[in-house]
């Protein structure tokens, strides 16, 4: 069964990015989200193997989002994907419950590692 990813952004372009980068290495993107709430909800009701997630976003940010899905699932996995490349924000999502964090712009092979580690450790 495909690896499945919830992609939040509030960027419909880093979306697309991040959905092609993916689904060309063979995991499946079951969801998109505009803003935390969004990202949220649907990890309640999808239940992915993964999430990549914006800090930046509107309604709620990508931090409280964190918290908020480690609260539903301590065992989420979620890889932080933001241009807030500030050491106290990186800290502040691993802290959270991120377990790793990218910045972008990033290359598409960071992200494929990325995940592809996160894929290794479920099993």
């Amino acid at each position: 069964m495909a690896y499945r990813v919830l992609v939040a952004d509030d960027t419909a372009f880093m979306r697309l990015t991040l959905r092609n980068v993916l689904e060309r290495h063979g995991y499946q993107v079951v969801g998109e989200a505009g803003n935390g709430r969004e990202a949220v909800e649907q990890y309640q009701s999808l239940r992915p193997d993964l999430v990549t997630m914006d800090i930046t976003m509107p309604e709620m940010d990508g931090l409280t989002a964190i918290r908020e899905i480690m609260k539903i699932d301590p065992n989420a996995r979620i890889i932080v994907c933001s241009a807030m490349g500030q050491k106290p924000m990186v800290i502040e999502a691993l802290t959270a419950g991120a377990k790793d964090y990218l910045v972008k712009p990033f290359q598409p092979e960071r992200v494929v590692e990325a995940v592809e580690k996160l894929h290794a450790h479920q099993h």
